[in-house]
């Protein structure tokens, strides 16, 4: 299976062929090969797990900025502060799934010498689904914590109770090994939903959630266009003042502990994504036995399993469990784009010199 279009108006791509296709609109815009492989990889991969907001739909916004060079090309991951377990590390505004891939390394480094590491990742370009990050850490044996903040562009989450934006989605994740067994990951927005999912929703027509947005005067709204169109309405918070709290301690601890700026207007006029992580990493053995961490963590999957379903509800699932189940289908079945992100993609394929002919055989490739 390759490409085809399925029932609903999508398009359904193997996820080599969209890692190989994003690869060489990547290169084409001046990436070199390390840049592009960790684009490709983590967008197909935040697609896998059916995070589409953070997946294929972000090229052309990231191809946009590589060209007028608020994404600086070329950049690694550069050590800007060094106590020995806390490590400051400036991105130069290089690409994100790079920086931070790196950024992760030298955490881990740190954590295995020192039992902990603090790392602050200040100044990287979107380093998309933090997830992945914490899926890093927890595959090389170490559980962490991640807070971020996103300035840069204008902020559009507003506070509890308030109409306008002031923060930005502001991620926070968390993940813990074990020993045989996945890894239990959370990683979750601090607004209602993703900003990317509301761009999902309007390519697709579709609605947004209740309770995600409001239009410009602060009235609840269900179309996602408030935030794609003058005057821009705002998202909001998960859990009212609760995911406000979480949001705002993001904002706080990755842009002022960790240095990397908190959203005020002197710090989002830029009009692109920039990321400041600010990272706790450790070494698993150095607080216990792993084995006996994974038989404690065992036994309480199986409490937490052993509820009663309410009506309606298929199974209890621990974090990182429905991730994992979307990437194994869609590893096997193909990976759903929606025809207006997949028509974005072929205009900027075609935009950075990629051959027409070979953007319509790669639409048009049989299943």
């Amino acid at each position: 299976m390759q490409v085809h279009q399925k029932a609903g108006d999508e398009v359904l791509i193997a996820p080599g062929r969209l890692n190989g296709f994003i690869r060489d609109i990547c290169r084409r815009a001046g990436c070199d090969d390390e840049e592009a492989a960790a684009i490709a990889d983590h967008l197909v991969d935040a697609n896998l797990t059916g995070h589409d907001s953070h997946g294929a739909c972000k090229i052309p916004e990231y191809i946009a900025v590589m060209r007028d060079g608020r994404l600086k090309l070329g950049q690694r991951a550069q050590i800007a502060g060094d106590n020995g377990a806390v490590v400051v590390i400036d991105g130069n505004l290089g690409v994100g799934q790079l920086v931070a891939r790196q950024a992760m390394e030298i955490g881990m480094e740190r954590a295995g010498r020192f039992g902990v590491a603090v790392v602050a990742l200040r100044r990287a370009h979107h380093i998309g689904r933090i997830g992945a990050w914490a899926e890093q850490c927890a595959a090389a044996g170490f559980a962490s914590m991640h807070y971020v903040n996103v300035i840069g562009h204008s902020p559009y989450v507003a506070p509890f109770g308030g109409r306008d934006g002031r923060l930005a989605t502001n991620p926070f994740c968390a993940a813990i090994p074990i020993a045989g067994a996945p890894p239990v990951v959370l990683d979750m927005a601090t607004s209602k939903v993703a900003w990317g999912k509301l761009l999902v929703a309007a390519n697709k027509g579709a609605p947004a959630p209740p309770g995600a947005v409001v239009d410009a005067d602060g009235n609840d709204s269900l179309d996602p266009n408030v935030m794609f169109r003058a005057p821009m309405g705002a998202m909001l918070p998960f859990g009212e003042h609760k995911g406000y709290a979480l949001a705002a301690l993001c904002d706080l601890m990755a842009g002022a502990l960790g240095g990397g700026g908190c959203n005020r207007p002197e710090n989002n006029g830029s009009s692109t994504a920039i990321n400041s992580m600010l990272s706790i990493i450790i070494r698993c053995d150095a607080l216990g036995d792993p084995a006996a961490i994974a038989a404690e963590a065992g036994a309480f999957a199986a409490w937490a399993k052993s509820s009663r379903l309410r009506p309606g509800a298929g199974e209890i699932m621990l974090p990182g469990e429905p991730e994992r189940a979307r990437r194994a289908a869609r590893q096997r079945d193909g990976i759903p784009l929606d025809r207006t992100t997949w028509g974005q993609l072929l205009e900027t394929a075609r935009n950075v010199g990629c051959p027409a002919v070979e953007a319509v055989l790669l639409a048009a490739s049989p299943a």
